[in-house]
């Protein structure tokens, strides 16, 4: 299926026969003539708003046609091309953006630059034999990929139960699956700048994950792939709000060299170190590593409230009330200056007559302001009328700020959310949970009552159980299939009472209640049943299928791919899944909430009016 922009170039140039010869266009012909400036060409080229937007910038009096990056278009993107071969991405050495076969110099080219890396998986427990497939898009496929999709098969999980809903509102929980990326652009015309926190555990990237995320990507497309959803998770994020992320060693300097560039260094705020065992590791050749990192950054550091935790009895120890003062307890606190250049010195006169000098730094405050002080019995004098005692009130102090490394005892250990897991299912169903000791932390440290939290890696659903226990709203996004299996059921198990985890702590009796939504699949279904083939027979059952109703890569033939005339049929399995795969387009993996209303699709009016409502009728309208 071809992208939109295709679509309109491809119309545009049918209004000139004489650039075709039957249906292979003549490019060129089309690329002399643009190159010389063909008036009535380049003005009906323009004329389509979605060229025009594409290959064009406004200038004062009009806009100037980007002749160099259309003629490159259609001279080196092999857009036209239908063969077996020739309907991926080039990726290769290139010179001023032609690929070597075109030119002589030769330079090294980073083909993910400025393109959006698409991936996606719906099964983790077969681990790394899984096809994690992922799509590099150039720029005018990415509108239609990341427009709102159709969310379907949608239920309310309360104290009572689950129960069908049409609408939507503001206050609601929200769990969605489906791929984090489409996801998250799907939220923005209704989170953008309203979500207070943001904690992710993403792929490690390590080739032997023993969550079996299998997240062996290479480094460079790991970048895109972090690059995208981290752009799109800064718009989400409120202005005071930030985003915490946690990972190993293995990507930790790299990610926060990205980080920098989508959030800006100013706004780094530590790199904290949880110690997340309490056993030694033997199976390290030089080190024994018992750690991750949390690498934290805000929005905009200056609207940022400080993070305190909360004040403990050992940090009040020291307050008591002696004198039954009214305030409540207190504790005595320094009368110098702390600014040395202060010169605040004159001479206290006490009940007695007793004459109290200043001390050499000179008095905190102002002879009226000491008066004053005294007056009100904020400032008492010593038994012995030697010297003044100045009162910090207990009940001023703010909570302690966190260190930037975290034990056991502050956060918990993996094998704790090991544990809080099998309490839950009676199994380990991950092998690296992590603890609600420790999403507990972060919450509390980044948040407020009804705040909202977003995970938009979601896995066993800690985040949203310990946001659901704290009272804060949360969003969480997950594409794997266990999210039906251990994600939904444990937020019904909290919503029931459950009293794992943080639960005493918190005085935790259930309730709250939450919205499961899927994206309505297209292609997504597709890559599924690819991914769980196990022969060469029933791949080429799905393949007639494909044939018949999938959205294909409009550079894709699948007849002439797959016909016995190519080297299809020599391929392995798994090649044979690659290359399917990615002949399906991957702007087609979900249906737009702009096509809601295209009878093709037979979109249930209940699941159209919470669409409706969630979108509030204008979500989709960006992207038309």
């Amino acid at each position: 299926m071809e992208t939109i922009l295709m679509k309109e170039i491809k119309k545009v140039l049918l209004y000139f026969p004489e650039y075709w010869e039957r249906d292979t266009l003549l490019k060129n012909k089309v690329v002399e003539d643009v190159r010389e400036y063909r008036t009535d060409l380049i003005e009906a080229l323009l004329s389509n708003d979605y060229i025009q937007t594409a290959y064009s910038v406004k200038v004062r009096n009009g806009i100037v046609f980007k002749t160099d990056e259309f003629v490159t278009m259609l001279r080196f993107k092999n857009y036209w091309e239908n063969s077996y071969t020739r309907f991926r991405n080039e990726v290769g050495l290139t010179s001023e953006g032609k690929y070597l076969k075109y030119d002589s110099d030769v330079v090294l080219d980073f083909p993910y630059k400025d393109c959006v890396l698409e991936g996606g998986m719906t099964k983790e427990d077969v681990g790394k034999s899984e096809i994690y497939y992922h799509s590099v898009l150039a720029r005018e496929e990415i509108d239609v990929m990341l427009s709102p999709k159709v969310l379907t098969n949608i239920k309310k999980y309360d104290v009572e139960g689950e129960h069908e809903i049409t609408e939507f509102e503001e206050t609601d929980n929200l769990i969605l699956k489906g791929n984090n990326l489409i996801a998250l652009h799907s939220l923005r015309g209704r989170y953008a700048g309203k979500v207070k926190l943001i904690y992710i555990d993403p792929p490690y990237n390590t080739g032997n994950d023993g969550f079996k995320y299998n997240d062996r990507f290479n480094r460079s497309s790991w970048l895109i792939f972090m690059k995208n959803r981290l752009e799109i998770a800064k718009e989400l994020l409120s202005n005071d709000g930030s985003i915490w992320i946690n990972i190993d060693s293995n990507e930790s300097h790299y990610l926060n060299v990205l980080l920098d560039s989508v959030f800006g260094e100013d706004n780094f705020l530590a790199d904290v170190i949880w110690n997340h065992t309490k056993q030694s590791k033997n199976d390290e050749r030089f080190f024994s590593r018992h750690y991750n990192h949390l690498i934290v950054y805000a929005k905009d550091k200056e609207n940022l409230d400080p993070f305190k935790l909360p004040r403990t009895k050992e940090n009040n120890i020291n307050y008591k009330n002696p004198d039954n003062d009214p305030k409540g307890p207190w504790r005595a606190g320094d009368v110098r200056s702390p600014n040395l250049r202060q010169t605040l010195k004159f001479n206290i006169i006490a009940p007695n007559g007793t004459i109290i000098p200043p001390p050499d730094n000179g008095w905190r405050w102002s002879k009226e302001s000491v008066d004053e002080k005294i007056k009100t019995k904020e400032i008492i004098f010593k038994p012995d009328n030697s010297g003044i005692i100045r009162k910090i009130y207990l009940s001023n102090q703010t909570g302690r700020t966190p260190e930037n490394i975290w034990d056991s005892t502050d956060a918990g250990t993996t094998r704790e959310a090991n544990s809080e897991l099998k309490g839950l299912f009676g199994n380990s169903v991950f092998s690296t949970p992590k603890p609600e000791k420790l999403i507990n932390r972060i919450i509390k440290l980044a948040s407020k009552e009804n705040d909202i939290v977003l995970d938009f890696f979601m896995g066993s659903a800690t985040t949203q159980a310990v946001a659901l226990k704290m009272n804060r709203q949360f969003i969480g996004i997950e594409q794997m299939d266990y999210i039906q299996t251990v994600s939904v059921p444990r937020l019904q198990k909290v919503i029931e009472g459950e009293q794992g985890g943080i639960s005493e702590d918190v005085q935790w009796k259930g309730g709250g209640s939450f919205i499961y939504a899927e994206m309505q699949e297209l292609n997504t279904k597709y890559v599924q049943l690819i991914q769980e083939v196990e022969n060469h027979e029933r791949l080429n059952k799905i393949i007639q299928i494909m044939i018949e109703s999938a959205y294909l890569n409009f550079k894709a033939d699948m007849e002439k791919i797959t016909n016995e005339n190519t080297n299809f049929v020599n391929l392995s399995l798994n090649e044979k899944k690659c290359l399917l795969i990615e002949a399906l387009d991957m702007n087609q993996l979900y249906l737009g909430y702009t096509e809601i209303d295209d009878t093709k699709f037979d979109v249930d009016e209940s699941v159209k009016k919470f669409n409706h409502s969630f979108y509030r009728n204008n979500g989709g309208d960006r992207h038309e």
